[in-house]
């Protein structure tokens, strides 16, 4: 039975209509995980490395996705409470079509930058190869990436969250074949991993475009629009929160890898790569929940529906609460055994990366509810508290905490960073949450 964004929605229900979106953003997630584990295993931890160090410029520019689709998808639902379906296909349309120019204008630029970047971020001789093939390669698919991005957002406020379900699992299995083929039967490298890549993110975005090009096309569908300056600014002024926290996430990649090659060199780099593997697939739970509940958010808020917003706001806590205890007990039980799986071939390596799982696990009690604030006011069209939580969770505390903590406790601040950040991170949310409680009538 179809879930409607007008419905109250129980647990039960809430589940419901979130799942695929979870579902999506795990497979979506699981891209550069299986590149990694192919990498890792066929072509060596050098390559592995060099993969690492390079994918943050690579999610700074896909990451623009993010922002237009979260933004977007508040600024959509938001209308079509109002009642007006007509306009939202204006605002959807204008946006798909924005997010097309913005990934080719952005693949030419990635594709000329890539060899200084990759300089500039500490590649070494035997790293900058890989690092620069690589790069190139997936920066070619950057408008795909996009495409990808936003229609996960756009899919659950046509209430077709299953449809972007179907297209997200067929590319993961694209990916996953490919990779199979390229690294391990052809021996291609990072090149085949690229390739691998770049092709399934073809599959996850060209099918929903088909889609909503379609004329039977559900609630939104592509239609031929004048371009309005406005409403553009407004859903990127609102997404800019999860276009902050990508970025930031990119830049805190950077220092980590700064910081590990400083204290511990290639090895540093290959297992923090791991960690981030393994932190892509649980977050990608925590941001899947966010994505497929906004829609509901933003439509209520767009209804003046308190009542259902204060809803959204405790089943979201309760929900994103108990999923970080589960996913740092999983996290701390699974330590070992993806350790291995990764770097299984290198017992120095193996060690390292296992210990450093144990300390980084922690991090994932408080990251889901800090995450789901974010996007509940991004949801409430409050784009600027919304960035605020992002660019203090992401940029500022782990920054300081990956810069600080080293000096007191050595390498092992390096890990612990991530989980001080986010306790500081849970007050800022908390702090936000009451201060907006009277304007927007949750509590």
């Amino acid at each position: 039975m179809k879930i409607q964004l007008s419905e109250h929605f129980t647990y039960s229900k809430l589940l419901r209509f979130v799942f695929p979106s979870i579902v999506m953003m795990v497979f979506t997630s699981i891209y550069g995980v299986i590149d990694g584990l192919f990498v890792s295993n066929f072509a060596g931890k050098t390559a592995f490395a060099a993969v690492n160090l390079i994918m943050p410029f690579i999610m700074i520019l896909g990451g623009m996705g993010f922002m237009i689709g979260t933004g977007g998808t508040a600024l959509v639902a938001r209308v079509l409470g109002e009642g007006n379906p007509q306009k939202a296909n204006r605002y959807f349309s204008m946006l798909v079509y924005l997010t097309i120019a913005m990934g080719a204008v952005l693949s030419v630029i990635g594709i000329v930058c890539m060899h200084p970047v990759a300089e500039l971020l500490g590649a070494t001789d035997d790293m900058i190869g890989d690092c620069v093939l690589y790069g190139r390669i997936v920066i070619g698919f950057t408008m795909a990436f996009m495409l990808q991005n936003v229609f996960q957002s756009f899919l659950v406020a046509a209430e077709k969250p299953k449809l972007g379900l179907a297209a997200t699992v067929a590319a993961g299995l694209t990916n996953a074949t490919l990779d199979a083929l390229f690294i391990a039967g052809f021996g291609w490298g990072t090149a085949g991993a690229a390739l691998a890549t770049g092709i399934s993110q073809c599959v996850g975005g060209l099918l929903p475009l088909f889609y909503f090009l379609s004329p039977n096309a559900g609630s939104l569908r592509l239609v031929r629009t004048k371009w309005e300056l406005k409403p553009i600014l407004r859903a990127l002024a609102n997404g800019s929160s999860e276009l902050m926290s990508n970025l930031s996430t990119s830049i805190v990649s950077m220092v980590y890898n700064f910081q590990l090659m400083s204290y511990i060199g290639e090895d540093g780099v290959s297992a923090y790569g791991v960690l981030m593997y393994v932190q892509f697939i649980f977050v990608a739970i925590f941001i899947g929940y966010s994505i497929g509940s906004a829609p509901i958010v933003g439509y209520h808020f767009g209804r003046q529906n308190r009542t259902e917003l204060n809803n959204m706001l405790k089943k979201g806590t309760m929900l994103m609460g108990g999923s970080g205890m589960i996913l740092t007990a999983l996290a701390l039980l699974l330590a070992a055994p993806l350790a291995k799986l990764f770097v299984g071939y290198d017992a120095g390596l193996y060690a390292l990366t296992k210990h450093a799982f144990m300390l980084f696990s922690f991090s994932f009690l408080l990251a889901g509810f800090n995450i789901f604030v974010s996007g509940y006011f991004t949801a409430l069209n409050n784009g600027a508290v919304s960035a605020a939580v992002s660019f203090l969770r992401t940029l500022v505390f782990q920054t300081g905490a990956v810069l600080i903590l080293p000096r007191l406790f050595g390498v092992d601040g390096i890990w612990w960073a991530i989980t001080a950040a986010e306790v500081s991170a849970c007050v800022i949310s908390v702090l936000f949450l009451i201060k907006k409680r009277k304007q927007y009538g949750y509590f």
